[in-house]
């Protein structure tokens, strides 16, 4: 007798099983909004298909007499390079911070206290810190995005560091290796796969951080315009936005784990 935990799909099959609990979904959603709206055609809770995909197109081709900026554009670019340079700076300070906690045993004592410290500090939390000292301009958000995941990668990767076999560092210190070649040669090469593995698992705190802050104190962004709206119960373009961010979520993690595989083969079981 086959067990269900031995049956493994096709890759097509698998694509098919991914798409039916969307697609039945999207179903459920188009019923309950042509029923709300055949019982008041006012409805604003579930708006109709057609409806968002109005709404998603005037911001996407009207330019805001306001702004001068095509709305989807400029709160898009503006949400981005938020999110950009948090993960940046979030992920250089892991690495380096990683490497060594990993590496060497007394700075791992010396700050992995403070590190496991500030990583149960709930970040939203420091949001008004954040505004107070830095202000309401870009870089309390960017700030926000950094201190909220860089300490949980910082573990991670000092983690997986201190966990690599200890006769590859011994091999290379008899070879001639001092701590510096340790970190480049031995420990950084093996780092890069888990590195973007974290940064993939951390994706998803970090648009929450950033709708956060967009939310407080901002003037255009996709988390900004969703809070503006919400005022008006304009679901025909919340919900839109909502899709949107996932989407972009989506092809985040998507050019991660393709970069993953074509740069690190061997952490993939040598799939391209």
């Amino acid at each position: 007798m086959t067990r269900i935990v031995n049956i493994r799909p096709s890759r097509g099959a698998a694509i098919l099983a991914g798409v039916l609990p969307i697609a039945a979904l999207v179903l459920v959603y188009i019923f309950a909004s042509e029923a709300r709206h055949a019982a008041n055609p006012a409805d604003k809770v579930l708006p109709t298909l057609s409806a968002m995909a109005d709404a998603m197109l005037r911001l996407a081709t009207t330019v805001d007499p306001t702004t001068g900026r095509i709305t989807l554009i400029s709160d898009t670019i503006a949400s981005l390079c938020r999110l950009g340079l948090g993960l940046a700076i979030a992920t250089a300070t892991s690495l380096v911070l990683g490497l060594i906690l990993g590496i060497v045993p007394l700075a791992r004592a010396t700050l992995g206290p403070i590190v496991t410290m500030i990583a149960v500090i709930p970040p939203i939390a420091v949001l008004p810190i954040l505004f107070i000292a830095l202000g309401l301009g870009e870089a309390s958000k960017i700030a926000l995005i950094a201190i909220g995941i860089a300490p949980y990668m910082t573990r991670d990767l000092a983690a997986y560091v201190a966990g690599l076999p200890v006769e590859q560092f011994v091999k290379a210190q008899t070879l001639g290796a001092n701590s510096w070649q340790l970190a480049i040669r031995v420990a950084l090469p093996q780092l890069m796969p888990k590195l973007i593995e974290a940064l993939r698992f951390s994706m998803g705190p970090a648009w929450v951080f950033l709708i956060a802050a967009e939310a407080v104190a901002s003037d255009m962004g996709l988390g900004y315009r969703i809070f503006l709206v919400r005022r008006y119960l304009a679901m025909d373009i919340i919900l839109p936005y909502v899709a949107w961010i996932s989407l972009l979520a989506i092809a985040a993690d998507a050019i991660l784990l393709f970069v993953s595989r074509r740069g690190f083969p061997w952490a993939h079981g040598g799939a391209r």
